[in-house]
């Protein structure tokens, strides 16, 4: 009966480097196809024909609670060195209620653009969280 529900989203989990991290939220895993127009002035009839172009990809943001000593987003953001910086791999996964991947999607060369700390509010209640801004290379999309 389960299997005819979609799956919750907030049970995940997100691997880089090996290592398991814990995040609140993961945003922008989407990809969008550029169009080419193109017509030839040969042609009869008088409209452009759409042809898929180069795939974009847009950066993603993960989110996390900040914890005492841990300094990991700006020690991997200050990674740049002369037009260079650690890529790495991520592997997100949605989980099912027994903790397995049900869809995974694996992204290639991501790195670090913006590093955002918490917005600090003397009346606020909430955690403080940090977030990461990602651009990467290519996204993959498996379902298990």
């Amino acid at each position: 009966m389960a299997e005819n529900y979609p799956v919750s989203s907030f049970h995940f989990q997100v691997e880089w480097g090996g290592q398991r991290v814990g995040f609140t939220e993961v945003s922008g895993l989407s990809v969008e196809l550029q169009t080419i127009d193109y017509r030839e002035g040969s042609y009869l009839d008088y409209q452009v024909t759409k042809m898929p172009g180069i795939p974009q990809y847009s950066n993603i943001t993960l989110k996390r609670g900040i914890y005492k000593s841990d300094n990991q987003f700006f020690e991997w953001l200050n990674t740049v060195q002369l037009n260079s910086i650690e890529r790495r791999e991520l592997t997100i996964s949605l989980l099912n209620e027994s903790h397995e991947p049900v869809t995974t999607w694996k992204v290639n060369a991501a790195f670090p653009t913006k590093v955002e700390g918490p917005t600090l509010n003397s009346t606020g209640n909430e955690a403080a969280v940090e977030s990461i801004e990602l651009a990467h290379e290519g996204l993959v999309v498996e379902n298990s």
